[in-house]
């Protein structure tokens, strides 16, 4: 449930993100002494940085000072969504395309495996255990989280993601 900031928020930050390109994902406002904290969180495909941020943050900075919504002081904090966001919209599958993610389906029944393809209905999996694929429509999806993979293997080379050769492989991908 929004709280009344929130609700009230929201019509004013959504447009700004929405317009320099982004999407909205979520805004948060919470106390921390006399002030107020607003979060807005924003993501779109292939990313951004930190210039990024700045404008985002100096465009909703404006907006917000010509809204009254937030009485007295307030901090603004804008983010991307981080890994632990559940995947809840097409958009979240597609720009985790190859990432490895933890699916559960009705049943409890739990999948491991890559995301090969995002469509708007559904995903394919790579099935990270038989190497099998399987298609999951989205509607079915009780929760899926993208796994954090400290140290990737790029199937097709043998070689780590970021290219170096670790402590036990060698060059060609074998083990020591």
């Amino acid at each position: 449930m929004s709280s009344q900031p929130e609700q009230l928020l929201r019509p004013v930050v959504g447009p700004v993100v929405e317009r320099l390109g982004y999407d909205f994902e979520g805004l948060t406002v919470s106390v921390a002494g006399r002030r107020h904290v607003v979060r807005v969180v924003v993501d779109r495909d292939g990313g951004f940085g930190l210039d990024d941020m700045a404008d985002i943050s100096r465009a909703l900075s404006t907006a917000l000072e010509d809204d009254d919504s937030i009485p007295g002081s307030y901090v603004l904090e804008v983010s991307s969504p981080g890994v632990d966001r559940p995947l809840v919209e097409a958009r979240h599958w597609r720009r985790n395309v190859g990432r490895l993610v933890a699916v559960t389906l009705p049943g409890n029944e739990e999948i491991n495996g890559r995301i090969r393809t995002a469509e708007e209905t559904g995903a394919t999996l790579v099935d990270d255990a038989t190497g099998v694929e399987r298609t999951v429509a989205y509607a079915d999806v009780e929760r899926a989280l993208v796994q954090v993979e400290l140290r990737r293997k790029r199937e097709e080379v043998g070689t780590d993601v970021d290219g170096d050769v670790g402590p036990d492989e060698t060059p060609d991908g074998g083990e020591v």
